[in-house]
């Protein structure tokens, strides 16, 4: 052997053994595995009647009571059919039907004004759908709820972008919404609500409608796929508040006729004659004139209000 050979060998000797310990410490990389696809929990049939939304709530997260003209909205939550809700608070209970036993709760996302452990538990609620990427930090929610209310913990079912769960006559589709809360790696969603050719999508809390949201509902332009026949979409930043800093997170009542205005253009939104847009999470501070704002909104539009029951065929 060479000098040049004899170094080099020994030099690869030194480092096998000087790295052997480390070596030894590092575990293994674990084998990449491909993401799972959209599921489809299937729990019942879907109808092909109409679909009835209640609206329970309709207010943004500064509502804490009546202001100063005596206008008073709710947190934002709605009732489909009687047997699903979106979203739901305490401030929503006096809002139910008499008798309501809605069968399961499908969660946006984990701020308060939405999301309320105790008050579902209360409610006897068995199934609970949220978002995939918070779903340990909702199971511990959930246990603490149950144990200071002594009330059992229901079945908590994740959910990724493309999920969909037939249930109560209804399918619901979970979508990526345009959101963020204190914990970076939830991804909010928002919720295509289908029964039968009923089609209706529930937009909140998101600025504006993220375009891997629209290509799974199929109102993206460049896929052909099914219409929408109705939306319900937040306007939290009111008329005038397209500067305000919530623009990064929430939608004005102008991004909503103007997605409303392509939609209807491009053939992607086919509504019943006469059926409206319905508004929803209206901020407290950013809409001052809640009692008459419908007369200031461009049609379609209409604000929807804390109890009115609206049918989508």
């Amino acid at each position: 052997m060479d000098r040049r050979s004899f170094l080099r060998a020994g030099a690869v000797t030194v480092a096998a053994t000087s790295l052997g310990g480390v070596a030894s410490a590092i575990p293994a990389k674990p084998k990449k595995t491909q993401p799972k696809g959209p599921f489809h929990h299937v729990l019942g049939e879907e109808s092909d009647s109409p679909l009835k939304v209640r609206f329970l709530g309709t207010g943004a997260a500064d509502w804490n009571g009546k202001d100063e003209r005596g206008d008073l909205r709710r947190l934002s939550s709605v009732l489909l059919d009687g047997a699903i809700l979106i979203d739901f608070t305490p401030t929503d209970e006096d809002m139910l039907p008499e008798g309501c036993q809605p069968d399961a709760i499908f969660y946006t996302h984990s701020h308060g004004d939405h999301y309320n452990p105790a008050a579902a538990l209360r409610l006897g609620l068995k199934r609970v759908f949220l978002g995939a990427t918070w779903i340990e930090r909702a199971r511990e929610d959930f246990a603490k709820a149950s144990s200071e209310t002594g009330l059992p913990v229901p079945e908590i079912t994740p959910l990724a972008p493309g999920d969909k769960v037939t249930i109560s006559g209804m399918t619901l589709t979970a979508l990526p919404a345009n959101h963020a809360t204190g914990d970076i790696n939830e991804l909010t969603l928002m919720y295509l609500v289908e029964k039968g050719h009923v089609r209706v999508m529930y937009a909140t809390d998101t600025g504006g409608i993220p375009a891997i949201a629209a290509r799974i509902v199929g109102i993206d332009p460049h896929v052909k796929g099914r219409p929408i026949t109705g939306l319900i979409m937040e306007a939290t930043m009111g008329l005038d508040g397209d500067e305000d800093f919530r623009i990064f997170t929430h939608s004005s009542v102008r991004t909503v006729e103007r997605t409303v205005d392509m939609l209807l253009r491009e053939g992607r939104y086919t509504p019943a004659d006469g059926q409206s847009v319905y508004l929803t999470h209206l901020a407290r501070t950013l809409h001052p004139r809640q009692s008459d704002i419908n007369a200031f909104l461009p049609r379609p539009l209409v604000a929807a209000k804390d109890g009115q029951e609206v049918i989508f065929r």
